[in-house]
């Protein structure tokens, strides 16, 4: 293809050379060396023909192609909606301005029409995920599986979900349980990185991934919940829990996690986030001081003298003078709790008999 148009490019330059030499051939007349100097003028032009057009056509035709390629759908819609309402409101504008006297009228409304034209398409591309979620909230445009499996209600929230969260595998009992509203969206890049854990050289992680995919296949087939496989590509964005940050933001601002920094991020940039830590944690019976328990301590803790125990929610127990009560079942009465961002932690001390 590069080689026709440098052809044609050859061939128009050599065109456009004899012409000018034609235009001035009231100079050539006195000139020595005339047909040398129009040949070599000629040539000229068919070397500048052949080296130019491709740049003026089809690189800058390719470029167009790339960049157009590059874009979402949702770009490529808002941008092609924004071109028609500039070009719309250039055309309204043009009418007066076309009133003017040559060359203002020939100009003023064609350059109008093209300021507000691009200047809308490039509008309506950044903004393109608020118009977007305006559009749905309103019921123009419909996410492809905001329906769920179930026929699930209009407006309801798209959750996010962290490959944390999914390999945890807490997340299909609490899904089963009901307490999840809404529709789990599982990016194209969650899924990914899923899957290099799932074929990980370490075992453990190896197993955690594989975990991760089978209660993610289960929670396809199984759950009440819609699970959305999300194709959205963030190509500025190369950190993963960046990309969630700025899809969550597209869809419904909730993300599910259990990475503490991704919601420290989330929070501070305005993402509502639900971790499954801290519900984990809300979710823990209450205790309060003077209250009593029973507990079987099954190891020394890290002062001189204590016993650790776990209630059946995992919770840690430390018991004062609990070191000689290893193994066995005992009465405690609780003295403090304290909450810390591992978790709640309980300090006992043995019931006195």
């Amino acid at each position: 293809m590069i080689r026709i148009i440098r052809v044609l490019g050859a061939a128009l330059g050599g065109m456009v050379g004899i012409a000018l030499a034609s235009a001035n051939n009231e100079l050539l007349d006195g000139m020595e060396n005339a047909g040398a100097f129009v040949a070599a003028w000629v040539v000229a032009w068919v070397v500048v023909g052949f080296a130019i057009l491709p740049y003026l056509t089809v690189v800058p035709a390719g470029w167009l192609v790339r960049q157009v390629q590059e874009l979402s759908t949702a770009e490529f819609v808002t941008a092609v909606v924004g071109l028609l309402i500039g070009l719309l409101m250039g055309l309204f504008l043009g009418l007066p301005l076309s009133a003017f006297p040559p060359p203002l009228g020939t100009w003023l409304p064609l350059g109008t029409s093209l300021f507000l034209g691009l200047g809308m398409m490039g509008l309506t591309v950044a903004k393109r995920a608020d118009l977007i979620l305006a559009a749905e909230a309103i019921g123009l445009i419909r996410r492809p599986g905001s329906e769920g499996t179930n026929g699930s209600l209009r407006g309801e929230p798209h959750i996010v979900v962290d490959t944390s969260a999914i390999i945890d595998g807490r997340i299909a009992e609490i899904v089963a349980s009901g307490f999840i509203y809404g529709t789990l969206v599982i990016p194209r890049f969650v899924l990914d990185e899923l899957q290099h854990i799932a074929d990980s050289s370490d075992t453990l992680r190896r197993n955690r991934g594989r975990r991760g995919l089978d209660i993610l296949a289960q929670m396809q087939k199984q759950s009440a919940t819609p699970v959305e496989i999300a194709e959205d590509e963030i190509p500025d964005v190369a950190e993963v829990d960046a990309k969630l940050v700025t899809l969550a933001k597209s869809r419904s601002r909730v993300i599910l996690t259990n990475d503490f920094n991704l919601n420290r991020v989330a929070e501070v940039q305005g993402v509502r986030v639900m971790n499954i830590n801290s519900l984990a944690n809300a979710v823990k019976p209450a205790v309060l001081p003077g209250e009593e328990l029973r507990v079987r301590v099954i190891q020394e803790g890290k002062e001189a003298g204590q016993g650790v125990g776990f209630l059946d929610d995992g919770t840690m127990i430390v018991i004062e003078n609990g070191a000689r009560l290893i193994d066995r079942d005992v009465d405690v009465s609780v003295t403090r709790v304290l909450q810390t961002v591992a978790g709640r932690m309980i300090f006992a001390q043995p019931r006195l008999e």
